[in-house]
């Protein structure tokens, strides 16, 4: 049997997509502009622009978005009568941490032992370029059957909502019988994947005071309320013994029933140091998917190099806590704001902010997109079925498409498989993951469109 034409089209055209993405990744398009150029972010956002135009976009669009970044919309008009599918990925990218600690440079695109290294390879530029790519393939083949929207987002890991509230404000614009989201990734490479639930998040920043300053605790220790004691003892009661999250009125017993994460290939996956145990009960993809977890990102007290004795008069912690799906992040955020109050010790005085918010999601699996979608993976990836696995990070614009077009088939798919390390340093890409998945998306919508 001859090999499919898509995936011979999409092979053709790797070379070119490795200079586009060298081309990508080169922008330090890090949407925080205090520590990085706006201009860096603007001109990767003209590079999605005028890629959209080279392959016959209309309406191609700098879409403002009220956080004061840009997003990158484009409509190609499909046959009379065909549904319409969005594409969505981003190009904004997480800052890269210590440049130094990278094995080459973060923002030039280097390959090494087959894999392309640089920040956003995977997370999401690469995600642009596989949209290109099955585009491309179509057109190379009798045409893009649909009608394709493409929307790229420019502050998606700043988590700060402009194309959300974009979005709800023009709610024609994005409006869609299917969306494709091309922020998720594989469970590993080769294994085809759609991601199925997302947690949800809220962030809540807590602040304790017990004193009017700081006190000598030589002098005023032992009987003075410490504020940063007080604030662990707060942190410390939203774990269990075995580490489980334990907030208040917050049920953490949901089961994952799909494809299942091996406890050795989790420890593999996420680096974790001989003889240190996971935290939890339940599988993995139970604990990871569709349980809550708390996580103390960041706490302000006293550096160690330059301490002094005293008792502290006052201390604060940022709080994130991952919502299952089912779960009202609105909800859970006052459940985790009365527990941190009900269990501030010794009468000190608490008050807690809520910063930053996203509701979970969770698929319709039973629907005819998905249908397409494994009908293409499987041809993409010979000898293999895909799989439904969950996400345990959010992708907040997710709720908000389901919210504005409840008619339409949700499916997230992409580069990020765990070998990709996104958002640490030496961010990679497999090239051959980029291939299949172009591949996939290229026959998903022609199989869609015949459905």
């Amino acid at each position: 049997m001859s090999p499919n034409p898509i995936a011979e089209t999409v092979a053709s055209l790797m070379p070119k997509a490795k200079a586009e993405l060298t081309e990508l990744v080169a922008f330090k398009s890090v949407a925080d502009f205090d520590q990085f150029p706006r201009s860096e972010s603007e001109a990767a956002a003209n590079w999605v622009a005028d890629a959209l135009r080279a392959e016959g976009f209309q309406d191609v669009a700098l879409l403002d978005t009220p956080d004061g970044t840009q997003s990158v919309y484009g409509i190609l008009p499909g046959p009379e009568g065909a549904p319409t599918v969005l594409l969505y990925a981003h190009y904004d990218v997480q800052p890269p941490l210590d440049e130094a600690a990278w094995t080459t440079p973060p923002f030039e695109l280097t390959e090494r032992e087959g894999r392309w290294y640089g920040r956003g390879s995977a997370d999401c530029k690469g995600g642009v370029l596989m949209h290109l790519l099955a585009l491309r393939a179509l057109k190379a083949n009798g045409g893009v059957p649909v009608t394709v929207k493409v929307i790229a987002e420019g502050s998606e890991e700043q988590g700060t909502g402009g194309l959300e509230r974009y979005a709800e404000a023009h709610p024609d614009l994005l409006v869609a019988d299917t969306i494709v989201i091309g922020d998720a990734g594989n469970f590993r490479v080769g294994l085809p994947t759609v991601t199925t639930t997302l947690r949800g998040m809220t962030l809540v920043r807590v602040r304790i005071d017990t004193l009017e300053g700081n006190l000598h605790s030589g002098q005023f220790g032992g009987a003075a309320p410490d504020a940063l004691a007080a604030l662990v003892r707060v942190l410390d009661s939203l774990r269990a013994e075995d580490g489980s999250t334990t907030v208040d009125g917050l049920t953490g017993d949901e089961v994952w029933d799909g494809l299942q994460y091996e406890e050795a290939a989790f420890r593999k996956d996420a680096k974790v140091l001989d003889g240190v145990r996971l935290v939890g009960k339940g599988t993995v993809a139970d604990r990871i998917w569709v349980r809550p977890a708390v996580t103390v990102i960041g706490i302000d007290c006293p550096p160690v190099v330059g301490a002094t004795p005293s008792v502290q008069a006052a201390a604060r912690a940022l709080i994130s806590l991952r919502v299952p799906p089912g779960v009202d992040a609105a909800e859970a955020t006052k459940l985790l704001q009365a527990h941190v109050e009900a269990h501030t010790p010794w009468g000190a005085q608490v008050s807690t902010e809520q910063i930053g918010q996203g509701q979970a999601f969770r698929a319709d699996t039973t629907s005819p997109a998905y249908a397409a979608m494994a009908e293409a993976m499987g041809e993409a990836y010979p000898g293999e079925e895909m799989q439904y696995a969950g996400q345990g990070g959010s992708i907040p614009l997710c709720n908000t498409l389901a919210s504005l077009y409840p008619q339409a088939e949700i499916l997230l798919i992409g580069l990020s498989e765990p070998e990709a390390q996104i958002h640490a340093v030496d961010e990679s890409v497999s090239p051959q993951e980029l291939e299949r998945l172009s591949v996939a998306e290229a026959l998903f919508l022609q199989k869609y469109a015949a459905s």
